[in-house]
């Protein structure tokens, strides 16, 4: 009780930040905002349910999410430099001294952001990632008998922060007791996940299904 409540008081101010506050200057000062994060993670947990996590886009995918987000919320467009941002800070996926589980529902890989030749880049992308030792990419099919029901997409940094991002929003969670129960969502969502060449499968699928 007494860790979430000092967890609470010094964290107030980031718990709920609207995004229309965040993108008032555009898309990249927010890119840019994460990477002191990134820099000082070691563990990586991410779950999406639709999209495939920034971590792992390309930079043609990023900037197609990212034209609509501008576009739904009316602000700059600075697309191009955010999507670069976003790519260059994918370095940490390369240090074999971080680890990465990565969960995503199947309809991740099947919704389109782009043209056919942007989710087959995309996709093929994934199947690259998946291959680094200190990646663990769980898909969970559409057809697996769920004992944990899809949330919204979060990120787990270590144990010491949780970061989900709301329809109008992006929520800072550091109080222990949250993160644990994130951890433990994760952990279910990863039980029913496939890995390995059933992932692989799943997404090879994905990718023929845009001829």
């Amino acid at each position: 009780m007494y860790p979430d409540l000092i967890a609470t008081s010094q964290n107030i101010e980031e718990m709920y930040v609207e995004w229309r506050r965040l993108q008032r200057q555009g898309l990249r000062p927010i890119q840019q905002a994460h990477i002191p994060l990134y820099e000082r993670t070691k563990h990586f947990r991410i779950y999406e349910p639709g999209v495939i996590p920034g971590l792992l886009q390309t930079a043609d995918y990023a900037r197609s999410i990212m034209s609509r987000i501008i576009s739904f919320w009316d602000i700059p467009d600075d697309s191009e430099a955010a999507a670069e941002v976003r790519v260059r800070r994918q370095w940490v996926l390369r240090d074999a001294s971080r680890r990465f589980g990565i969960l995503l529902e199947e309809t991740a890989l099947r919704s389109r952001f782009g043209d056919a030749s942007i989710m087959a880049a995309q996709l093929g992308h994934l199947l690259t990632v998946a291959s680094l030792q200190q990646v663990s990419l769980g898909i969970i099919p559409t057809t697996v008998d769920r004992t944990m029901w899809p949330v919204e997409g979060f990120w787990i940094f270590d144990d010491s922060q949780v970061i989900i991002e709301l329809a109008t929003a992006q929520v800072t969670v550091k109080q222990p007791s949250e993160i644990a129960a994130y951890s433990r969502m994760f952990a279910e969502l990863a039980a029913m996940a496939c890995y390995g060449h059933r992932a692989r499968a799943l997404i090879a699928e994905a990718i023929s299904s845009l001829e």
